[in-house]
């Protein structure tokens, strides 16, 4: 049955790739991205997740069209990499609002619509960096465990509506948000943390090159959206990534942060 479907993020990346395959499959697709864009399959609609009264007019665009949302695919979103302790209140105001209120944001403006129905799937993307926190790129980490622990407790709430909560964790893909990243200026500087993060960002940024297409966390989304009963996580990643979120649930966390601190030589 085609279903109509919200996707954040929808010009690049997963979103892109997601939004291209479910309108294969027969979906209605409304893509979002902050400067507009055309498509001649993808309905893109200009939205600022930051923004709720962007977001706002973005679902009520929506509705007025189709009528419903069926699925919505919180996907927007960016990365500041650098030491915690010198990242600016800026770089952090970024990071959280445009990962986790983002995703806040849109739920909370599809939920009226998907309780009025009784029906609907909210599909949110965290990242291994949600499960275990990730050194020199810990405020990603910070908004991705946000996500996790807003969509867990989304889930008990909303399932006696009919509505499903997921979370997509990907590991590394190559995608643009690599060459996105912005990076902290103050970090790559300073006397005590400059080298290594240098060190680490090329570790980073070398498993992220050499990562999974996009379209293998495609299949996946759309494997979701299909699924009469959805889990509430899916991590998506390589075996090494899969045993290292094993090995965070299973490790003392002093041992896990000693591997994690010898894997990205810190």
């Amino acid at each position: 049955m085609s279903k109509v479907i919200l996707i954040t993020g929808a010009s690049s990346g997963f979103g892109k790739a997601a939004a291209v395959r479910l309108v294969a499959k027969g979906h209605t697709v409304y893509g979002t991205s902050r400067k507009p864009q055309q498509h001649p399959t993808i309905h893109f609609l200009q939205m600022d997740v930051r923004e709720a009264d962007s977001v706002k007019a973005g679902v009520e665009e929506i509705i007025e069209k189709e009528g419903r949302i069926d699925v919505v695919i919180c996907n927007a979103g960016m990365g500041i990499g650098g030491s915690l302790e010198l990242a600016t209140h800026e770089e952090i105001h970024a990071q959280m609002q445009t990962n986790f209120m983002g995703c806040v944001n849109v739920c909370q403006k599809v939920l009226p619509y998907m309780r009025k129905q009784r029906g609907g799937r909210i599909i949110n993307l965290s990242s291994i960096g949600g499960v275990m926190g990730l050194p020199y790129q810990g405020f990603y980490s910070a908004s991705k465990f946000a996500i996790e622990g807003f969509s867990e407790a989304l889930s008990a709430e909303v399932k006696r509506f009919g509505i499903t909560v997921s979370i997509v964790e990907p590991g590394d893909f190559k995608t643009g948000f690599t060459a996105s990243r912005m990076n902290s200026q103050a970090t790559i500087e300073d006397a005590d943390y400059g080298k290594s993060f240098r060190r680490s960002l090329g570790i980073i940024e070398k498993e992220e090159n050499g990562g999974l297409a996009p379209e293998v966390l495609a299949k996946m989304i759309e494997k979701i959206v299909n699924s009469r009963r959805p889990k509430l996580r899916y991590p998506v990643a390589n075996l090494e990534q899969r045993l290292s979120i094993l090995l965070h649930s299973v490790l003392p966390g002093n041992w896990f942060v000693d591997v994690l601190r010898g894997y990205y030589k810190v």
